[in-house]
């Protein structure tokens, strides 16, 4: 027989082989043997909250794009100082980059052009 998760609100407050007698603003829900104390439960499902950890929204994602985006960019940018002439090899790497956002909305699936 399976373990029973003692939730309060959406919270897993106790992970047991058996339940027994609680406050009745607590719930006993059947569960899996991975689920633990911490976890949260909406009602259908239980949620590991380490695995929202790594859940961006799309802005947080589009962010962290930018980011790295304006990091490359700054590592050419003693290219484009006055005293220097781009080569054109140079400035269509660097007008990729401003333009990986048009194509791009994640860090997860972007294709970075080559540096030359």
């Amino acid at each position: 027989m399976g373990k029973k998760a003692l939730i309060e609100g959406t919270n897993v407050v106790q992970v047991s082989d058996e339940a027994f007698e609680v406050h009745p603003s607590l719930v006993w829900v059947d569960c899996s043997d991975d689920v633990e104390y911490g976890w949260e439960y909406d009602g259908q499902s239980f949620i590991d909250p380490a695995s929202l950890a790594n859940v961006l929204s799309d802005d947080e994602k589009l962010d962290e794009l930018r980011l790295h985006r304006n990091s490359l960019l700054l590592e050419t940018d003693y290219f484009a100082l006055s005293d220097n002439t781009l080569s054109a090899e140079m400035t269509t790497y660097r007008q990729a980059l401003r333009d990986i956002t048009d194509t791009y909305a994640s860090l997860d699936d972007v294709v970075w052009p080559t540096k030359p």
